[in-house]
């Protein structure tokens, strides 16, 4: 699950709202909306799936030898996540991952994207290797492969292990190794029924919220080391392709996974287009074009020479490797940027819960098509999708999540329709499986299809859920 987008180059630029709504209405559970939708087909084969994170589900953190990460200390200082909540027990599929894959069997699910822990498998991010924690996912997969579910791994999520981020966590071009090597362990335990594999989650938030911002861990404000980050990311992204391919036989797919937010002017003028250019560098091109063109931005390499050293970082060979052919490419999308003359941001459409999300699903549309047209025909997979609303459990045992609903059957139209012009589509995760610990915001916001009542763990699909069942068995709206 993403972060608030920074909302400028640098991260100094501040966001103007400008509309709000909410995204919830009929607590009859009608939404006359619906009933309108046209009817859309998807192509045969297309996937249906959710997704998940380790940090924000599993719980057990002191559980089976599992180390420490900086989520588990960022979570303890003071003032830094809602409420002082913690990850440690959260929606406990740990302990309850077999009763939660027959939940996935039973909605239908053909894909379910999950990420392994890395200081669960490494405790320490390098060394000996915890076979309970490695055992796990292992149990994991083969559950999910013996329910004609499809598993898709994700190996960081952003839970550095706690050791590594004491000798300078991404800051330090180590780390980029050592998650190379812990990437060829997962892919050597699971790469006989794993087909699909995403090296890192969203880069991008680690570098905006937690170096920019400060509002993720390490919870640093450091414009400088930001973008060094940036480049160590990618540089493991590169090397863990290129440590797991041997694991992976000629089925074993790899990409990363990324929030892409398509950015738009904010007025017609000279300046607001010029400040759009720049600021999609920084959202979107720093990121695609080294893993898929094998060359950084020159704009944003040139703006980033005033305040980053990261033209020190970026050594020979570097860009070569982070370019290490990659069969598919994982996209988040959650919201456009609007961008004045001044490299502002503002707010155009309504906004969820997270204050941060404009609901607009021709984004979704936009930012598929740019991918087919600057960067070919790449196999492309949606992994993250989806809004916080103000779920709650009524007398009725239902939770009539409308809004939820309304969202994703507006975006998957638009993404139906980039099918329809050409765009290489394969699958669909929504974001999320069921509600979780939602980083610095805790447990206020509930982003899932199955709703969770923390003080039991019980699981009740939400109406939303029901509706995804039905979208999946017809493959279509």
């Amino acid at each position: 699950m993403p972060g608030t987008p920074s909302a400028a180059p640098g991260g100094a630029a501040t966001s103007t709202s400008v509309a709000t709504g909410a995204p919830n209405a009929g607590e009859d559970g009608t939404d006359p909306s619906l009933a309108a939708a046209p009817a859309l087909r998807f192509p045969d084969g297309f996937v249906w799936g959710a997704a998940t994170s380790a940090y924000q589900i599993e719980g057990a953190a002191h559980v089976d030898g599992r180390g420490q990460s900086v989520w588990d200390t960022f979570c303890r200082i003071p003032g830094r996540v809602r409420n002082g909540e913690t990850g440690d027990v959260a929606a406990d599929h740990y302990h309850r991952w077999a009763d939660d894959l027959d939940l996935i069997r039973e909605l239908g699910l053909k894909s379910y994207r999950f990420s392994v822990s890395w200081p669960r498998v490494v405790p320490t991010g390098a060394g000996p290797v915890n076979r309970k924690g490695l055992d796990f996912y292992k149990r994991l997969a083969d559950g999910l492969r013996n329910r004609g579910v499809t598993p898709m791994v994700t190996l960081y999520h952003w839970d550095t292990p706690q050791e590594l981020q004491d000798l300078g966590g991404w800051e330090n071009r180590d780390t980029a190794y050592r998650f190379a090597e812990y990437a060829a362990t997962v892919a050597q335990a699971l790469g006989d029924v794993v087909p699909n594999w995403l090296t890192l989650n969203e880069p991008k938030t680690i570098v905006q919220n937690g170096y920019l911002s400060g509002t993720h861990a390490p919870g640093k404000q450091d414009p400088g080391a930001a973008y060094v980050v940036a480049h160590h990311q990618l540089l493991a992204h590169g090397l863990a392709v290129q440590a797991m391919r041997p694991h992976l036989g000629t089925t074993g797919r790899i990409g990363p996974a990324l929030n892409l937010h398509p950015c738009y002017p904010a007025d017609d003028s000279p300046q607001a287009q010029a400040r759009t250019v720049l600021h999609d560098g920084y959202e979107n091109r720093l990121y695609l074009d080294p893993i898929l063109k094998g060359s950084y931005p020159q704009d944003v390499l040139d703006d980033l020479a005033s305040y980053s050293p990261i033209h020190k970082y970026i050594l020979d060979g570097d860009v070569q490797v982070i370019n290490s052919p990659v069969e598919l490419l994982a996209v988040q999308y959650y919201t456009p940027l609007y961008v004045t003359a001044e490299g502002d941001t503002v707010t155009r459409y309504p906004t969820t819960e997270a204050f941060w999300q404009q609901i607009y699903p021709e984004g979704m549309y936009d930012i598929l098509m740019r991918i087919k047209k600057d960067y070919g025909d790449i196999a492309l997979t949606i992994t993250e999708n989806g809004l916080p609303t103000p779920d709650t459990l009524g007398r009725d045992g239902r939770v009539r999540d409308t809004g939820r609903i309304s969202f994703l059957r507006d975006h998957f139209a638009e993404a139906h329709r980039a099918i329809t012009d050409g765009v290489n589509l394969e699958s669909y995760h929504v974001w999320s499986l069921m509600d979780n610990f939602e980083w610095a915001e805790g447990y206020d916001q509930r982003w899932g299809l199955v709703y969770v009542d923390y003080a039991t763990q019980r699981r009740i699909r939400k109406d939303s859920a029901d509706w995804y069942s039905d979208v999946i068995r017809a493959n279509g709206l």
